[in-house]
């Protein structure tokens, strides 16, 4: 009768467990850091397409009237609030032209608190046409107006800006 010798399996050492634990959570905490970036990418995604709609509303709709001086964004019955002092700091690039009314005008859309500046200037006049080509910018920034609060998130997204041009005598401006 031949004794028969019973193999012993290596158990798993303390020392692998812990190290398993680590990549776990390593892992764990991988993929919880993507998914709020991703959250918070999404969320400035869809800031920046809400001002992107928003400024080229006000830009065509604008264009229609020529770009006239009397353009009031208020008076379109879309919760625009009248024209409000230029916060500090509300970002105007070069060459865009002076403001219109001297203020900027304050919304909310999808939660998203916007101020937009409507800027204009004259670029070029033909004499014989007598045509106006008038340069007409929306300059969309996130926040809320002074005294009110905003989420901290949309201050760090950069600004909107789009710009057109139209002739002035085109439709009445």
């Amino acid at each position: 009768m031949g004794t028969k010798r019973i193999k012993h399996r290596p158990a798993v050492a303390l020392v692998e467990v812990m190290i398993a634990t680590a990549v776990l959570v390593v892992a764990v905490l991988g993929s919880l850091s993507y998914e709020y970036h991703a959250s918070r990418n999404a969320q400035v995604a869809r800031a920046q397409i809400a001002a992107t709609r928003t400024a080229q509303l006000l830009l065509e709709d604008w264009m229609s009237t020529g770009g006239s001086e009397d353009y009031d964004p208020a008076a379109l019955g879309l919760d625009f609030s009248a024209a409000g002092d230029i916060p500090s700091g509300f970002s105007q690039p070069d060459g865009m032209g002076s403001p219109l009314n001297n203020g900027v005008y304050a919304i909310t859309v999808d939660e998203i608190p916007m101020l937009a500046m409507l800027t204009r200037q004259d670029v070029d006049y033909d004499p014989v046409a007598r045509i106006t080509l008038r340069q007409l910018g929306v300059i969309v920034e996130f926040g809320a107006p002074s005294g009110q609060e905003s989420p901290d998130w949309v201050e760090h997204v950069q600004p909107i800006v789009l710009t057109t041009y139209v002739r002035a005598d085109a439709s009445g401006g």
